[in-house]
């Protein structure tokens, strides 16, 4: 195999396929990216079992063929190499090695034969459609900071993308939960979605699928069958398992009746919050909210190291409360609002609260209060 190719496509590639190798490995195979060279295409794959990528990349090939080489190393090889530079590989299956040159710099590397890589089982996939990158992008982006890290409950290690019943009709919906705070975001239902079964979307899979979505023109084609999805563009296809389990009833924890209603200019709140939390002791980070009418103080009262208070003007008319929460989880939703002003809805100190962005209802947000 040999194959001459823009370093800017090689670094693109390779560090696609790096990102999904396991840097731990007890097989050695699983470090390695699979490099295939026929026609003017070359394809970089890389799994760990459980995700699989495959980047295509035009190249100029002279000797088709195909090896596996460390994914970390040809990356870390590829990125120091000059902007620009033509980079030329050449494996010798033989030999076991292949070697990289570019201008003065030659590399020689191990290479371990091709059919000891392992590629991801072809599934039937029940439902096929195509949805714009932004529209993924706002589903997975605006969800994914609410999945849980809790090993045990693995059920909520993922986001839960299915179709759902809104007001306006059936839509696309992901959620995501750690038992703390839930993000519930909606959009239109692309055609042939309709049968998608519901799969629950691993956390490091929803990683890999943000590099596909940057492009705006972008239409990504999605693939789902009960076991696994696939999110496809013209270069890059990424396939994976999906989460084993059944993900809770979610809409049992949205509350229905919050009344008291408050609303404030997302971005002041936020950096608000942030500044008073400064003082908070880290293990709970807890920040009270007072409010009155058109009033809202926020209070910290940390005994080892201080205390904080900051007032902001808002939109309320309800009776007095005091409700406390997390500072990381109230940043954390206030950073996903879009538009100029956050909605709170409360019930009581006791009760989740619920958020939104303005009159928007395709975005909801619950957050578990503390006690402070």
């Amino acid at each position: 195999m040999k194959f001459s190719i823009e370093r800017a496509d090689l670094l693109k590639a390779v560090g696609q396929a790096q990102s999904v190798v396991e840097r731990r490995n007890t097989i050695p195979i699983l470090a390695n990216v699979l490099i295939e060279a026929d026609g003017g295409e070359v394809s970089f794959r890389a799994t760990d079992l459980d995700i699989e990528v495959v980047d295509r990349v035009g190249a100029q090939v002279e000797r088709a063929g195909a090896t596996t080489v460390s994914a970390t190393l040809l990356h870390e090889i590829v990125r120091k190499l000059p902007d620009g530079a033509l980079i030329t590989l050449t494996a010798d299956s033989a030999a076991g090695r292949m070697t990289v040159e570019a201008g003065r710099s030659n590399f020689s590397l191990a290479t371990l034969p091709r059919e000891d890589f392992p590629v991801m089982a072809s599934s039937e996939y029940a439902s096929n459609f195509s949805a714009p990158a932004p529209v993924l992008r706002r589903l997975f982006d605006k969800s994914k900071f609410a999945i849980s890290t809790e090993e045990t409950r693995y059920y909520l290690n993922g986001v839960y993308m299915h179709v759902s019943h809104a007001d306006g009709g059936k839509v696309l919906r992901c959620v995501a939960t750690d038992g703390h705070r839930l993000a519930r975001i909606d959009a239109d239902l692309p055609e042939g979605a309709a049968d998608m079964p519901g799969v629950i979307v691993p956390r490091k899979t929803v990683g890999e699928l943000r590099k596909l979505l940057d492009d705006d023109d972008a239409k990504i084609a999605v693939s789902v069958s009960e076991t696994k999805v696939r999110f496809a563009t013209p270069e890059i296809t990424l396939t994976s398992k999906v989460i084993d389990g059944t993900f809770p009833d979610y809409t049992r924890v949205i509350p229905q009746g919050n009344t008291r209603k408050m609303e404030v200019d997302a971005s002041d709140f936020a950096q608000a919050v942030d500044r008073v939390a400064t003082v908070s002791s880290e293990r709970s980070r807890a920040v009270k909210m007072q409010l009155d009418e058109d009033r809202l103080l926020l209070s910290v009262n940390a005994p080892d190291s201080g205390a904080a208070e900051e007032e902001l003007v808002v939109a309320y008319g309800d009776d007095r409360l005091e409700i406390g929460f997390n500072a990381k989880y109230l940043l954390e939703i206030a950073s996903q609002v879009d538009r100029e002003n956050a909605v709170f809805l409360f019930n009581s100190s006791g009760d989740p609260t619920l958020m939104r962005e303005g009159n928007d209802m395709s975005a909801v947000y619950v957050v578990m209060p503390m006690r402070v």
